[in-house]
Parts: C-alpha cells; sequence; structure tokens
C-alpha cells in the first residue's frame, strides 16, 4: 500500500505561494490594486458622478459592474494565489465597460455617458492586463526551476 504526501506540503506549492505573496507586496502590484479599487468604485458611482443617473439601464449596469469589479481586484492582497486568475474577469468587466453604452437596451449612447465608460472601461482594462501581467510572471515556470534531473514529482 502507498500512500500519498498532501498536496498541501509540495515544495513546489510553498514556493508559488512565497512568490505569489512577494509579487502582491511590491509598491507596483500594491499601487495597480489601489488604482483598480478606486476605479471599480468610481465605476459603480459613475453615473451620479458625470451625470447620467437618467439612463437607468446604464446607470444599474455600471453599478454592478463597479461592484464586480472592485471585489476582483480587491482580492489581490489578501489571496493572490487563489485569485490571481480573477484579472482575466477584470479584463473582461473593462472591455464590457467599453461597449456597454451602445449595447445596453435603450438610447445610452449620449456623450457624458460614452466618455464615461470609454475612460473607466480602458483603465479597469489596463490594471486587470498589469494584474495578469504579473500573475504570469510571478505565477509560472516553477517546473522550469526544478533542480536535478529526474521525472517530475506532480505528475
Amino acid at each position: 500500500m502507498t500512500t500519498h504526501a498532501d498536496i498541501e506540503q509540495h515544495p513546489d506549492l510553498a514556493e508559488m505561494r512565497s512568490r505569489f505573496e512577494r509579487a502582491t507586496s511590491t509598491p507596483r502590484a500594491q499601487a495597480v490594486e489601489t488604482l483598480a479599487l478606486l476605479t471599480g468604485l468610481y465605476l459603480a458611482a459613475s453615473p451620479w458622478i458625470a451625470g447620467f443617473s437618467g439612463l437607468t439601464n446604464l446607470a444599474v449596469c455600471n453599478l454592478i459592474t463597479g461592484v464586480a469589479f472592485a471585489l476582483c481586484m480587491g482580492g489581490f492582497s489578501s489571496a493572490y494565489e487563489r485569485t490571481h486568475a480573477m484579472a482575466w474577469t477584470a479584463c473582461a468587466i473593462g472591455a464590457w465597460t467599453i461597449i456597454s453604452p451602445w449595447v445596453v437596451s435603450g438610447a445610452m449612447d449620449t456623450t457624458r455617458s460614452i466618455v464615461n465608460n470609454i475612460i473607466v472601461g480602458v483603465v479597469a482594462l489596463l490594471c486587470g492586463l498589469a494584474m495578469a501581467a504579473a500573475a504570469g510572471l510571478r505565477g509560472g515556470g516553477v517546473r522550469s526551476r526544478r533542480r536535478g534531473p529526474g521525472p517530475s514529482p506532480i505528475g
């Protein structure tokens, strides 16, 4: 009978966790996360700040996507190793924000709503891409850094 070690004790997993922790403790990652949280909060409140709250469908859409974006990007500091894949969700939310004035039902494409959503959407998209790039640079290549010959212990 063979016994299998718990995956939580695997050295590669511990190394990944320490790299993810180092990635989120850099000033650049903290700045991107802060900007992303502010972007999400602004997106949620933007219909009332920019003055297009009368466009109810778009106002509700911005409120929901802003809260979702802030929640996606807010998880990086506390559990980066589990939430770094959410950066791609944040990119999708940013892209949706850009096109939403033309896609949401009704005549939502006023100058205020278009300019607001394009600027906020681009900032959100860039924040998501920055976090996805940080995850890709920090999270990849565990096996390539292994020392010694032989098969990989994972699989």
